[in-house]
């Protein structure tokens, strides 16, 4: 494998990635506050507008009920991150250039993503418990919609969120520190597998 087919094998695995992360992320969230995207997010993103729900609220506010409200969450979370992964992908490809060979560079590659959506996954995790211990009872200055019931829930989601695109950043910085040190350690163990051994 040469390192432009690695390059592209990256580009078109990354969206995949990031849409599966965000697929994932959201179905955890709207467990945990299924207001958050019937008073929020499905409004966000519009889904009233594609035949798969209607508006159960009012114009000041709305309140979008879904056919399938967990199907509503996944095209919701692949919408928010494919494009995050394609972007960690681009980045973390272009710096797997800098490997030897088309195969370091794709194992490396693959590895740094797995790992900056694991820090992304811990992060948010820390921003849902965050938001239940200091959230709460002190409420930030967020959009809130008048009609939200479960209130805590809803910040705790939103905590979770906010944390998880912060814990994507980290991630990447995570991840390029780890592709660097992988491509140092690669190359040292391919010049030590070079050198003559002593009887």
């Amino acid at each position: 494998m040469n390192k432009i087919v690695a390059f592209i094998l990256m580009l078109l695995i990354a969206p995949f990635l990031g849409s599966l992360y965000g697929l994932i992320h959201d179905q955890i969230t709207y467990t945990i506050s299924p207001e958050y995207y019937s008073k929020f997010k499905f409004i966000q993103f519009g889904l009233e507008n594609w035949g798969i729900g209607e508006n159960i609220g009012t114009l000041k506010t709305p309140e979008i009920k879904l056919n399938n409200p967990r199907f509503g969450a996944s095209i919701i979370g692949i919408l928010a991150t494919w494009w995050v992964g394609l972007i960690i992908g681009i980045c973390l490809s272009l710096i797997g250039l800098t490997h030897a060979n088309g195969k370091d560079m794709f194992i490396t590659t693959v590895k740094a993503f797995a790992l900056t959506i694991l820090i992304a996954l811990v992060t948010g995790s820390i921003g849902l418990i965050y938001g239940q211990l200091f959230l709460i009872e002190n409420p930030p200055n967020w959009y809130l919609p008048d009609n939200v019931i479960a209130k805590g829930r809803f910040i705790m989601v939103g905590s979770m969120h906010n944390f998880s695109y912060l814990g994507g950043l980290m991630g990447l910085i995570a991840a390029i520190i780890y592709t660097m040190r992988q491509k140092n350690k690669i190359k040292k163990m391919k010049v030590r597998s070079k050198l003559p051994t002593t009887l």
